[in-house]
């Protein structure tokens, strides 16, 4: 009976998304107006591919920025194990299709993972063919991972991360999610608290290896940029660093009402499509707005005496995080889970995180018990706290120290994974 209703969802499903696959590349050509990488070979996303495909690359899916990044840390730590390896990355996201392009040496490949239906995925598969497929911190997909296993090809969930929330969806389609999670050679945790939940839901071989995010390198130039123009300002800064929607607008409601003379306000939007729409939000409240992407070496006079900067370019944040005496983080002040406040730390950036931080839970934890972060109970209340810290540099000079600490204290994954996916290297 079991087998059967699994049979079932797994139809269902893969009939539902062949009836949505039109809407599928619909959405993708909209989103493709504003960003450009959205329309980029299209017939990629449903497994047809313009040029011949070497086998044997090691395969890693990372969906999105914050994946893309963390992949990264590993790719580096794979090639340091095995000199000559040859890499794939797939990307679902335009943000993290440009910073996987950055990654590549020659004899790598890249390109969009298919939809998830059975004949995009085993067109992707047999054109490709890797050795080993390697999917980052949440993307388990059913018809991917049933496919993989016709195939016999391993699939590895690494910095593999599932929140209380998640688990609670995955039960409620079980029949489609546990088979997919059962499909699994092996998942990487980022925490025992992780590892409990993948377990749960029915990954067979679970292991705790850490989170990747500690072991990206932040570019020390870009860090150093921002603190020269914090110097030049002459002027405390506050930034919203990675913020959702909802977010801005309610700061700038609660900013306008501060008294002068403020801080300045520098705002950096997790989506990119998002720039216009929260350029307008400043806008609207009459404060007098400079964008980034303005300017290229160095803020001119009418950035320097604007009360709200938006941070509207990509692969920046060390720079805004050099920047900001103070940072609040996004995602947080919302039910949206916040967001990875490790580069914050790296950063030296004193970070002040709101209710809401499930997707990092234990990251978030143990920066506010290295100092590194503070927790507020709303954002009225981290505005309060922010600015209260940006009138004492001994307190803000403390929790700088603090996230370098933390930061350093937590490297590893990345050769820990890269020892599991190659173990006889």
């Amino acid at each position: 009976m079991q087998r059967l209703s699994d049979t079932l969802a797994r139809a269902a499903y893969a009939t539902l998304l062949r009836l949505l696959t039109p809407l599928y590349l619909l959405r993708l050509w909209r989103r493709g107006a504003q960003e450009a990488r959205y329309r980029h070979a299209l017939g990629e996303r449903l497994g047809f591919y313009a040029r011949a495909a070497e086998p044997g690359r090691l395969w890693i899916h990372a969906v999105s920025l914050g994946e893309t990044r963390a992949a990264s840390a590993l790719i580096a730590a794979l090639r340091e194990r095995e000199p000559g390896i040859k890499i794939l990355l797939t990307h679902a996201t335009a943000t993290g299709h440009e910073a996987g392009a950055a990654l590549l040496r020659d004899g790598d490949a890249q390109c969009w993972l298919p939809y998830d239906t059975p004949g995009a995925v085993r067109r992707f598969l047999r054109h490709w063919q890797p050795r080993l497929g390697v999917l980052m911190e949440t993307e388990v997909w059913p018809t991917l991972l049933r496919e993989a296993e016709h195939a016999r090809l391993p699939m590895v969930l690494a910095n593999a991360r599932l929140s209380d929330k998640s688990l609670r969806q995955g039960q409620r389609f079980a029949a489609l999610m546990r088979p997919a999670a059962q499909r699994l050679a092996l998942a990487l945790a980022q925490t025992e608290a992780d590892a409990g939940r993948l377990r749960a839901m029915g990954a067979p071989r679970v292991e705790v290896a850490g989170n990747l995010k500690y072991d990206i390198e932040v570019d020390p130039a870009l860090v150093a940029r921002g603190r020269a123009w914090a110097d030049q300002l002459n002027r405390a800064v506050l930034m919203l660093a990675v913020s959702r929607e909802g977010e801005e607008a309610a700061l700038l409601a609660a900013w306008v009402a501060q008294a002068q003379p403020r801080p300045l306000l520098v705002i950096v939007p997790r989506h990119p499509q998002r720039f216009d729409e929260v350029a307008g939000l400043v806008q609207a409240t009459g404060l007098r707005l400079a964008r980034r992407s303005g300017w290229r070496d160095s803020p001119p006079d009418e950035a320097r005496a604007a009360d709200v900067w938006l941070g509207d370019s990509m692969r920046e944040m060390p720079l805004y995080y050099g920047l900001a005496g103070v940072a609040l983080l996004g995602g947080s002040f919302e039910p949206l889970g916040g967001q990875n406040l490790i580069e914050a730390a790296a950063c030296g950036c004193p970070v002040l995180a709101g209710p809401h931080t499930f997707n990092f839970a234990e990251a978030t934890e143990l920066a506010i018990a290295a100092g590194a972060a503070r927790r507020c109970t709303n954002l009225a209340a981290a505005l309060s706290q922010a600015l209260d810290l940006i009138g004492d540099a001994p307190a803000r000079e403390g929790m700088r120290q603090a996230g370098l600490g933390f930061a350093r204290a937590h490297r590893g994954a990345a050769q820990r994974i890269a020892t599991r996916l190659l173990p006889s290297v």
